[in-house]
């Protein structure tokens, strides 16, 4: 391989890994977003941080495959590139992390959601998903609970 094109691989290589390390940095910032429009009920800010997330997550793969291929041309560069990807690896766990507290977020959320439309569809305190038989509910749709 001559000096020229190893130079340019190199170069390329930290470009990927540049890259990436802003892409993490966006995706924490919208995980934050996330968490925000999550606690204020903001539903739009809610889809706008879901849709950008999923762009980068999408950006983030696509770099990565870059990297690896990267990588394996010029072994010794990327080696040396280790501590920048470390970085890389630490804020992607820190993203994870924020990711699951928004994730329990919604879950505690929902069942909320699932309990009081229980209690409004007259099926409180029963099985949601089965009934005693084990017979699939079909659906848990409001229910005439009296007539006048």
């Amino acid at each position: 391989m001559n000096r020229q094109l190893q130079h340019e691989l190199d170069d390329a290589l930290g470009a990927v890994l540049g890259d990436m390390q802003q892409a993490v940095d966006r995706l924490a910032q919208v995980l934050e977003a996330e968490r925000t429009a999550l606690d204020s009920r903001d539903f739009d800010a809610l889809d706008q941080a879901g849709t950008r997330k999923q762009a980068i997550m999408l950006q983030l793969e696509q770099l990565d495959a870059e990297r690896q291929q990267l990588a394996c041309e010029r072994p010794a560069v990327a080696a040396a590139s280790t501590p920048v990807w470390s970085k890389i690896v630490q804020k992607l766990q820190y993203c994870h992390l924020l990711n699951q507290r928004n994730g329990s977020a919604v879950s505690q959320r929902l069942g909320q959601t699932r309990r009081a439309l229980a209690v409004l569809t007259g099926h409180a305190g029963e099985s949601e998903l089965y009934g005693r038989s084990g017979e699939l509910r079909a659906s848990l749709r409001s229910q005439v609970l009296a007539a006048v």
